[in-house]
This record gives structure tokens, C-alpha cells and sequence, in this order.
């Protein structure tokens, strides 16, 4: 626990972490960072050796069925080449110079000399108080997501009119959101609505997983209705692609616009660029392994602590401790499992593009990736959108959308 500026105790947890980095108390902010971290640099030394102990499991299972690498024996599951993964580093790499320019203008506008590691989940621009009703809410959703034609937006209607949706925080409920099922039933969706703009874009988010289970439910046997995690982020990222646009094409409010395109980018950083950088640290670590190098705390630390400076660049301070966050991420105990956010969420952006664009034949095409299930391997389900993944250019295509974005912000500001 740390003290704010009030002599109140605050206690840090796991789950407290990440929404304390986001008070306006900068000073708490440094607080938080600095106690949570260090708590790992206690145990540094048993966090990387239960680290190592899993990367060698993974290698002898590798070995014994005669892969040629980790990575390579986790992608084959969904016939996933590496070159995606390759590629997506190598698509994410190009474009790091559009990173430490969102960096610099981060700066700018928390009007900090420095920018620390503890800065970057702050937002930008100050929140919006304005509140909206669930009724609003869903009325929001479906104008946003009537491009995608009047049987998506009745399956929406069903869905809200026929009580799909546990709407409010309730004791005993799971925090946060989720969607989830059974076959021969229709989706449930879980909220724990609080009426601001980020639970509208939940609500996008989690009516998006609902419905692609639906229509891959409804298309495909027990067997094959369910979708793999590599395409489980698409339909939802999708969603809020559709109503991010739909709502910043109708205000007239600069400060409602720039914190649209701040929460859009902040998606961007979160989920392509961090998660990629995640991912290229997992395939470092596991090639040192398959090398047969030991990894102790000081190489994972060392390895870590690069990656965030070339992530971030000069612009950000790379905080000593921020070496020890590779410790804190339970996604890395299930290898080569993160990339898949940063493909997801490219697929999206590029399927969303083409929506809007009102390509020929495009909301066909991606009721037929939806209804798809795992009947087809997931990069033949996305080419059926026109999106390849074996090439750079959805990964590319989705950075561009990124730089639009920041080049909007930019001027706004």
C-alpha cells in the first residue's frame, strides 16, 4: 500500500494496478509504480526460475514431437505459418516512429518535461462526465453498426429485446464483461453497465463475440460452431471500429472528438504495439531456451528492459523498474498466445475499412467469416473477407488507420 496526497492508504493489487495508473494524482501515480515493482524485484529470482521451468517444458514437448521450435509447435495448432508472427513484429518494427511521435504528444499534453513509464494509462484528455442510459446506449450501438445491413442490426434488436444481456453490477457477479454460451442456445452476455462511454463501447464490444457465436452456431454442427482465439477479437474489435467512426462523424464537440481518437489510439497502443512487444519477447526468451541458455532475472530483466526502450523511444523515461513487468503477465505461461491480440485487432481494423469504404460485397463476405465457426482453418476464414494474414499488409494497413488518427489528434490539439 502507498499514502495519497491526502494521508489515505491506498492499496495495490494485481487488478488495481493498471486503474491507479490512470488517476490524475501524479504523484500517487509514481507511488503505485514504484511499490507494485519493487514487490516483484523481492521475488525476482522465483518468478524466473518458475519462468524458465516453463519454456524448458515447452522445449522438451517440442523436441519430442519433432517440431523444429516452440513457437512453431503452438502456431501449428490453428495452421498458423510463423512467417505471421515474423511478419507482424517486422510490420510493427516499420512503424515505431508513429509510436514515439503518440509518445511525444502524450508529453506534450500532460505537460511533463519527463514522461515516465507511469504516465502512459493517464488519459490524455479529460474524461467526459456525460452520462448515458442503457437505452441510449443500444440506440448508439445500432446506428453505428447499421452498415453492417437490417439482419446484423435485427439479430442486435433480438438480442437487447429478448434479455441476452445481465445489464447491471450485481453481488456476487463477475467483474467486468464477458460473453459466453451454449450450443442450441442463444449467447448471454455479461455487463456491469456504469453508463459512461467506455461501457457503450463494451457493449459494441460484447453484442460482438455474442453474434459471432450466434451466426456460427446457427451455420455450423457442435463440432465446428466454435471459433478459434486467433479470429475471437475480430468481430468484437470490429464493432468498435464501426461505432468509434460512427460517433466522431457526428460530433461537432473538438475536446468529444479528441478523446474519441485518444481511446481509439489508446487501443492501438495496448493491443497492437504492446502486445506485439509482448510477443517478440516471448520469442526471444523461448529461442535463448531452444539455444540452451539459462535465464536467470537479470537476463530476463536485461532482454525486457530493452524491447520497452525501443517500443517507446527516447521520448518516454524507461523507469529502471519497468524491467520487472515481463514478471507480472500471466499470458506468458501459455506461449505464443498474445500475438494473436495484435492479429485480431488488425484483421478488424481492416475488415471495419473495408465497411466503411462499402466495398462490393464486403458485409456477405464477413457474415460468412462469422458464421464460419472452426470449420476452416482461421486464415482461410479471414481471406473469405479479402484480409490475408500470411502477408503485412493487414498489420500495415491497421498502423496507417493508427497515424490518421494521431495526425487528427495532433491538430485538434
Amino acid at each position: 500500500s502507498v499514502t495519497d496526497k491526502d494521508g489515505h492508504e491506498v492499496g495495490i493489487s494485481h487488478g488495481r494496478f493498471v486503474p491507479l495508473l490512470e488517476s490524475p494524482d501524479r504523484d500517487l501515480r509514481r507511488k503505485v509504480f514504484q511499490s507494485y515493482y519493487h514487490s516483484f524485484n523481492q521475488y525476482k529470482n522465483t518468478v524466473a526460475a518458475i519462468f524458465a521451468a516453463n519454456l524448458k517444458k515447452e522445449l522438451f514437448y517440442t523436441k519430442a514431437r519433432h517440431y523444429t521450435s516452440s513457437m512453431e509447435a503452438h502456431l501449428s495448432q490453428n495452421n498458423i505459418p510463423t512467417a505471421v508472427y515474423e511478419q507482424l513484429i517486422e510490420a510493427v518494427h516499420d512503424a515505431l516512429p508513429e509510436m514515439y511521435r503518440y509518445v511525444r504528444l502524450r508529453r506534450k499534453m500532460l505537460g511533463v518535461k519527463e514522461l515516465h513509464m507511469y504516465d502512459v494509462y493517464v488519459p490524455m484528455i479529460e474524461k467526459t462526465e456525460k452520462k448515458y442510459s442503457f437505452e441510449e446506449a443500444k440506440h448508439m450501438v445500432l446506428n453505428a453498426l447499421s452498415v453492417l445491413g437490417s439482419e446484423y442490426t435485427g439479430l442486435l434488436e433480438k438480442g437487447f429485446h429478448e434479455r441476452w444481456i445481465d445489464i447491471y453490477e450485481n453481488e456476487g457477479k463477475r467483474s467486468g464483461a464477458y460473453s459466453w454460451g451454449a450450443y442450441g442456445t442463444h449467447p448471454y452476455v455479461l455487463l456491469n453497465y456504469q453508463g459512461n462511454l467506455n461501457h457503450v463501447f463494451t457493449l459494441a464490444h460484447e453484442m460482438g463475440h455474442a453474434l459471432h457465436s450466434w451466426y456460427s452456431d446457427h451455420a455450423q454442427n457442435y463440432l465446428n460452431a466454435g471459433y478459434r482465439i486467433f479470429v475471437a477479437e475480430v468481430a468484437s474489435t470490429c464493432n468498435e471500429a464501426l461505432l468509434i467512426h460512427d460517433l466522431m462523424e457526428k460530433t461537432e464537440d473538438k475536446k468529444e472528438k479528441a478523446y474519441l481518437i485518444n481511446y481509439f489510439l489508446e487501443q492501438f497502443r495496448t493491443t497492437l504495439y504492446r502486445q506485439t512487444m509482448f510477443a517478440h519477447f516471448e520469442q526471444e526468451m523461448h529461442q535463448k531456451v531452444e539455444q540452451g541458455e539459462t535465464l536467470t532475472a537479470d537476463v530476463l530483466c536485461d532482454a525486457y528492459y530493452a524491447l520497452n526502450q525501443k517500443y517507446y523511444g527516447e521520448a518516454m523515461v524507461s523507469d529502471d523498474l519497468i524491467r520487472y513487468e515481463w514478471a507480472r503477465i500471466p499470458h506468458f505461461y501459455t506461449p505464443f498466445y498474445v500475438y494473436q491480440y495484435a492479429t485480431g485487432f488488425s484483421a478488424a481494423i481492416a475488415i471495419s475499412t473495408k465497411i466503411l469504404a462499402k466495398e462490393e460485397g464486403i458485409v456477405e463476405k464477413y457474415k460468412a467469416f462469422l458464421s464460419g465457426g472452426c470449420s476452416m482453418d482461421p486464415i482461410d476464414l479471414l481471406k473469405l473477407c479479402g484480409v490475408d494474414m500470411e502477408k503485412k499488409e493487414p498489420v500495415e494497413e491497421a498502423l496507417k488507420v493508427f497515424e490518421q488518427y494521431l495526425t487528427e489528434l495532433e491538430k485538434l490539439v
